[in-house]
């Protein structure tokens, strides 16, 4: 589904700069749930962000069903992104104007009349399965952290991605909130078979994954 091949990233220039990943190969499954361990400053943040076509490698290339994402042009990955990939943050990222079902629709910006009213009923629907249906009208700042997070997980699957990069999404959790989010990107891992890629610093949270890989100085330590 998605495949990393000898992705590095570096910052300045060859006499001061910093090198962050050094020659990454990595390959993600269709349906695979696959948690990315590693020390903060080790390189995971920025491995997702390329993953998901949200910042460009030094070198190296990634594929996405066998096609380059970063031959494509910065209007074709935004619309890959869009359609294809849904990101989860430690921090959520939410318009504190926006109430939660606005939150949850701001993807669908792009569609047409008839789409977004589509994708109304399946933001409403999102919400009641993840337990805010009676939040649909309140502001972030009326939420927990743990609601908020739920919610940033609902925009997240709003368009139906195939594939979730979720960076320390339990982070800035307490810890019944952290197991709640990790037992619902499981379940939705199990019952609608999107491919999740999860990074941590959290050695805990590998429990119920189907792989796990370590990320140390850059490079992939050990699967």
């Amino acid at each position: 589904m998605l495949e990393a091949k000898n992705v590095s990233k570096s910052y300045g220039n060859r006499l001061s700069g910093l090198e962050v990943l050094k020659g990454i190969d990595l390959n993600i499954k269709e349906g695979e749930f696959l948690v990315i361990q590693g020390p903060s400053g080790a390189g995971k943040s920025t491995l997702l962000h390329i993953l998901g076509a949200l910042d460009n490698p030094t070198s190296g290339e990634v594929f996405f069903k066998g096609a380059s994402l970063y031959s494509l042009s910065e209007g074709e990955r935004a619309s890959f992104r869009n359609k294809s990939i849904g990101f989860v943050f430690q921090f959520f990222h939410l318009l504190p104007e926006l109430n939660a079902l606005e939150n949850v629709l701001l993807p669908c910006l792009l569609m047409s009349w008839r789409e977004r009213k589509k994708a109304s009923y399946c933001a409403r629907a999102l919400l009641e399965r993840l337990g805010l249906s009676n939040r649909i009208r309140h502001l972030p700042s009326e939420l927990s952290g743990g609601e908020q997070q739920r919610l940033a997980l609902a925009r997240a699957l709003i368009n139906k991605p195939l594939v979730l990069l979720c960076d320390e999404p339990t982070g800035n959790l307490d810890s019944e909130n952290g197991r709640k989010i990790l037992g619902l990107l499981r379940e939705l891992n199990l019952s609608e078979r999107v491919s999740m890629v999860l990074v941590t610093h959290d050695p805990d949270i590998a429990f119920g994954a189907s792989r796990v890989v370590h990320l140390r100085d850059g490079m992939l330590a050990s699967e």
